[in-house]
C-alpha cells in the first residue's frame, strides 16, 4: 500500500495546507490539492475520492479534477462521503451556481460523478484496500479513517479536537504501522484551536498518550503562519515518535 502526500505541509503558501493523500495511485483520500499536486496523467488515474468532511481545504480541487478528467473514461468518478458531507458538497459546490452539477452531465443516467454514502464504522473496500470511517470531533460532521491493506494499516485522524473512539480503533489494530494526525496551531492559540476543534502541540501530546501502540505519528495540517512555532513546540515535547509528513513523499506499507 503506497500513500503519496499530495497536500503540502511544510511550505509558506496558504495552498500548502490543503489536505490530500493518494493511495496506490487510484484513490484520493480527501481532495484539497489533487489538481495542484498531480500531473494530468496522474489525475486521469484517480477513480475514487474519499472525503472526510466538507471543509474547503479538503474538497477544493474536486470541481477542477472533474473538469480535467471529463471525457477520459466512461466510468463516473465516485465520491465516497457521509450523508452530511454529501449534502454540503451537493448544495454548495455542484449546484450549477458555484460549479456545474456533474451528477447530471453529460446526462442524468450517464453522470461524470456519482456519490456513494459511507457510514461510521462500516468498512468498505476499493481495489484491495479497506477503509474504516471513524467519527472524530470537528466543527462539522467528520470522519477519520483506518486504511488497511494486507498486513498493514495506517490511521488518518482528519481534522479533530481531542477525541476518543479513533484511538480505541487504533489500539485494537495489531497491524497498525503509522498515524497521520493533525496539528493546526501553536500552543498560544489553544483557545482558538478548541473553538474551531483542532489541535496544538500540547493537545497532540495528550492525544498520543491514548495510543498504546509504538508507531510513528506524523503531523500535518500546519497552518502556514504557525509552522515554525509548531515545529519548535513539537521538538520540545521530546517524543521520538512524533514527526511531520513530507510533501510529495510516498510512504509504503507492505
Amino acid at each position: 500500500m503506497d500513500i503519496r502526500i499530495v497536500g503540502a505541509f511544510g511550505g509558506e503558501s496558504p495552498a500548502h495546507r490543503m489536505t490530500c493523500f493518494v493511495v496506490d495511485g487510484t484513490t484520493a483520500l480527501d481532495a484539497g490539492s489533487l489538481t495542484r499536486g498531480l500531473e494530468l496523467e496522474d489525475q486521469y488515474r484517480i477513480r475514487d475520492i474519499i472525503i472526510s468532511h466538507s471543509h474547503m481545504d479538503h474538497i477544493t480541487s474536486l470541481p477542477f479534477l472533474v473538469e480535467n478528467v471529463f471525457g477520459r473514461t466512461e466510468e463516473a468518478l465516485t465520491i465516497h462521503c457521509t450523508r452530511e458531507s454529501m449534502a454540503n458538497i451537493r448544495k454548495n459546490m455542484f449546484n450549477n451556481d458555484t460549479w456545474p452539477d456533474f451528477t447530471k452531465i453529460p446526462e442524468k443516467h450517464l453522470p461524470s460523478i456519482q456519490f456513494q454514502e459511507i457510514t461510521a464504522e462500516v468498512a468498505f473496500e476499493l481495489r484491495g484496500v479497506t477503509y474504516l470511517p471513524v467519527t472524530v470531533d470537528h466543527i462539522v460532521p467528520t470522519v477519520g479513517f483506518l486504511v488497511g491493506s494486507h498486513d498493514s494499516a495506517v490511521l488518518y485522524t482528519s481534522d479533530t479536537a481531542p477525541t476518543k473512539r479513533i484511538w480505541e480503533i487504533a489500539n485494537a489494530t495489531p497491524t497498525l504501522k503509522a498515524v497521520f494526525m493533525e496539528c493546526s496551531f501553536g500552543n498560544a492559540m489553544e483557545k482558538i484551536a478548541l473553538i474551531s476543534k483542532h489541535l496544538v502541540p500540547t493537545l497532540v501530546a495528550e492525544e498520543v498518550k491514548k495510543l498504546k501502540r509504538d508507531v510513528p505519528v506524523y503531523l500535518y495540517h500546519l497552518k502556514p503562519p504557525h509552522i515554525g512555532v509548531i515545529r519548535k513546540e513539537v521538538a520540545a515535547l521530546g517524543n521520538p515518535n512524533l514527526g511531520f509528513l513530507e510533501q510529495d513523499r510516498t510512504y509504503t506499507y507492505a
